[in-house]
Formats: C-alpha cells, structure tokens, sequence
C-alpha cells in the first residue's frame, strides 16, 4: 500500500515537472523573478563627464561610484586644479575632511617643505567615501582607480604625488613598499602623467621612523618641481 503510495506521489511530481529534490543554489519561491536578476549582467557604468567642473559635481552626486548610499558623507577635491601638482589620498578622514588632525599637521609641514600648501596644490581623494573598516576591496579599487585616471587626466597635473598602499595598489598595481623612491607613469585619456608614491601622512604618525623614506620622495619631487 505505502509502496504504491510513494510510486504515485512521485509520478506526480514528475508529471508536474519536477525532476530533482534539491536545487544547487537557493531559490527564493516567494519571488519568481529573483532567479533571473541574479544571474542577470549588471548595467555598464554610465560615462564619465568630460569636464573638470561636470566631474566634480558628479562625484558629489552621483549613486555610480563604490559605497554611495543617501546618507554616505562625500568628501570634495579641494585646491587649485591649475597647480601642476595633484595630490591624491586614500579617502577622507575619520571626521570627513581630507588628511586632517595630527596627520593633517604634518602633511602641512611636508607640503611647506616643498614651497606649498593646500592652495597652491590640487588635493583629491581615490574614494571620496570613507569605507567603516578603512579598507577598499579589489573591485571597488578598481573602479576608483578608473574614475581616478579620468580625474587626474581632466585635471591635467605635471607630477602626480600619491599617498598610501591603496592608491598604490590602485593606479600603479603596487603597494608603497615596492612602488616609492622611483617615478612611474599612470596612463590616462589625456596622456600619461608622471607620478611618485609615498608613506600617506596617518602612517608617519603612528611610524615616525619612516619619515625618512618620505623626505626621500619629497625631495625628488621637489627636484621636478624646480
């Protein structure tokens, strides 16, 4: 009896089109079209605005870039875009500003050292959005990194001086260890730009033995610069 029972109730179920117990991947029934959004292409990224001005304002904006949400704070590139040099940083600081603090103190030193300050430098961050942990994945880098070479070639900078493994990593495919103390040319819609990495300033702080390898790089900087 239990026999024939089972043999038609699989029968049925056949019948209805089911020809396995358990899915490889979860399914969510009650909504019949998540299946398909989730193997569904993501949409290509809009294109990017070719101005300097447009640019700016769509990083303040836009839901395009990693981490946006509607209550994530943006921080704006700041100083002169005319300057010949852009500095570009990680992200912004903890209280929303771009290097700021006792690793904002020093940076102003350095920038002095050099015969400049914020004013007279174009300061700009990779991601304009502080991440919770302070770290970026690959892919979310690899688009800033995208965005960032479109920025740096609207912006047109002589020397680019870029501040901290994840920038490294991002635009020179090398963290500041294997990366510093030797110029590199970060390609860019524009042409290529010649760029230095260096020990970010939040770093010296907490290491002040390696400001060192930082007056290093700033001084073959300041050589260009000259």
């Amino acid at each position: 009896m239990s026999s024939n029972w089972a043999a038609s109730a699989l029968d049925w179920w056949q019948e209805a089109g089911v020809d396995v117990i358990v899915g490889e991947e979860p399914r969510d029934w009650l909504n019949p079209k998540a299946k398909e959004a989730a193997g569904a292409p993501e949409p290509a990224p809009a294109a990017l605005p070719e101005t300097l001005d447009a640019l700016r304002a769509w990083l303040a904006a836009t839901a395009d870039i990693p981490f946006a949400s509607p209550v994530a704070a943006r921080a704006a590139p700041s100083g002169d875009p005319g300057a010949g040099l852009m500095v570009m940083v990680e992200m912004p600081s903890d209280d929303g500003g771009l290097i700021s603090g006792h690793a904002g103190t020093l940076f102003d030193k350095m920038l002095v050292a050099i015969g400049r300050d914020r004013e007279s430098i174009y300061l700009a961050p990779l991601s304009p959005i502080r991440t919770p942990t302070g770290a970026i994945d690959e892919r979310s880098a690899a688009r800033l990194a995208e965005i960032a070479r479109h920025h740096i070639g609207l912006a047109a900078p002589r020397f680019l001086l870029l501040f901290g493994d994840i920038c490294g990593k991002a635009l020179l495919g090398s963290a500041v260890a294997g990366a510093r103390a030797k110029w590199h040319e970060i390609s860019t819609p524009s042409g290529p730009v010649k760029a230095l990495v260096t020990i970010k300033p939040e770093k010296l702080v907490e290491m002040p033995g390696w400001k060192k390898h930082a007056w290093a790089d700033l001084q073959m900087l300041m050589e260009e610069l000259k």
